[in-house]
């Protein structure tokens, strides 16, 4: 649990949490799925196409269990990994979507890169994500994406400088249409920010780490010129679930089998609660998940996850205290940009604020 603490512990320790005093809580929840049909699986087509249609075939029924206030049921945001790109397997997570199961973003595993070669990654993975009707599109029409960069290395911060290379890659990101990231939390790993449990903005600061800096977002501030969007998911201590009866459990939002989701952590997410300043009743919790781990599928398509959706969409919706809404990266990220312009009312109204579907 101490693992890496001096990035995020004092964080943790100065952040103060106000009460929501202005209504009841909106609880907008998206899961973010760091989806690698080839994850241990020796590069086999057969296994990555076997992994996604059962993925097709079992997760409708996963969805239909949980339900929002809007009456939307949940979605996972799929982040595929531009480098393992098959069109077999990618037209397959195209029908995943297109069933209604959510939608595709950018993932990238990649080293020894520069801002030139970075960019020209993105740009052919973009290309290929569209090709089969993926990623969306900015009011100018141009093709965006949401980021989670691979091992987490987001601007070259792993300590041995590996799995990145791209000290400036803030700008690279901006530049080739990136709309949000979504790498953080990876506590205990060394990658994590020193910002914890924010949405904010991040500009280039021409060295590695350039996400240990930035400007919180605020209901009514004009959006910072060159800089991007971070959005944070949970990141707290579990004293309800300790190591040897004594120090508490790390709480990084990770969806697994040896930790899959529950009621308990979903209260401690709420707790949490990561907002923009100036709108605390709305409160946004981004999940990360690897989907297509040999480890984690069945939790995700069996009766764990089903059971999950089932109990905390009852809870919500027999309390009356608390409405829930199921979103993908993309209306989260629209949701918080129409919450910056000073817009009020149920966050579910702006799901395509901003940046819309093809």
């Amino acid at each position: 649990m101490l693992k890496s603490a001096e990035l995020w512990l004092p964080a943790l320790l100065r952040r103060k949490i106000p009460p929501c005093e202005t209504g009841k809580p909106q609880v907008i929840l998206a899961v973010c799925d760091h989806y690698e049909p080839f994850h241990q699986s020796g590069g086999s087509k057969e296994v990555a196409l076997d992994r996604m249609a059962r993925w097709i075939d079992r997760f409708p029924a996963v969805r239909e269990a949980g339900f929002g206030a809007d009456g939307r049921h949940p979605v996972h945001t799929f982040f595929y990994p531009c480098e393992q790109y098959n069109p077999d397997v990618m037209e397959m997570l195209g029908q995943l979507c297109r069933n209604g199961a959510g939608e595709a973003e950018v993932h990238l595993h990649h080293k020894d890169d520069n801002y030139q070669s970075f960019v020209d990654k993105i740009e052919a993975g973009k290309t290929q994500f569209a090709s089969h009707g993926l990623l969306s599109k900015d009011p100018q029409g141009k093709t965006s994406y949401g980021f989670v960069h691979g091992n987490w290395a987001i601007t070259n911060s792993h300590p041995d400088g590996n799995h990145c290379g791209v000290t400036n890659e803030i700008k690279a990101l901006i530049d080739s249409g990136c709309y949000a990231d979504f790498t953080m939390p990876c506590a205990p790993d060394p990658c994590q920010s020193r910002i914890v449990n924010s949405i904010y903005f991040a500009r280039d600061v021409a060295q590695t780490r350039s996400h240990d800096f930035g400007i919180p977002a605020e209901v009514g501030m004009d959006l910072p010129q060159e800089h991007l969007l971070f959005v944070q998911g949970p990141l707290t201590l579990n004293w309800q679930s300790r190591k040897l009866g004594i120090l508490p459990r790390l709480e990084n939002a990770d969806l697994t089998l040896a930790n899959p989701p529950s009621r308990q952590r979903f209260m401690l997410w709420l707790e949490t609660a990561v907002h923009l300043q100036g709108r605390r009743e709305w409160v946004f919790v981004k999940l990360h998940t690897h989907g297509c781990n040999p480890k984690n599928i069945e939790m995700h398509l069996g009766s764990e996850l089903r059971a999950f959706y089932s109990d905390i969409s009852a809870f919500c919706s027999k309390s009356g205290e608390i409405d829930l809404y199921f979103v993908t990266a993309r209306e989260m990220v629209n949701i918080a940009l129409a919450a910056l312009a000073g817009k009020s009312g149920s966050p579910s109204e702006y799901r395509d604020y901003k940046y819309r579907l093809p």
